[in-house]
């Protein structure tokens, strides 16, 4: 199963979903779904703007 480690960082840097939307420009919606496990297999752009977004490399968030 895909997992990764989105909502740990995120709560950890005290971020809501709702303000990493509106910092990647990323639909709140979809966010959701892959913090839940959902969606899986975004881009490289979207992962890339999500690790931005959380101060973390793309790896330690996704891989």
């Amino acid at each position: 199963m895909y997992k990764n480690k989105m909502k740990e960082y995120r709560k950890t840097k005290n971020i809501t979903l709702k303000e990493l939307s509106e910092e990647t420009k990323i639909s709140l919606g979809y966010l959701c779904h892959l913090e839940k496990g959902t969606r899986t297999n975004p881009s490289k752009r979207v992962m890339e703007k999500i690790a931005k977004g959380l101060n973390e490399d793309i790896k330690d968030v996704f891989f």
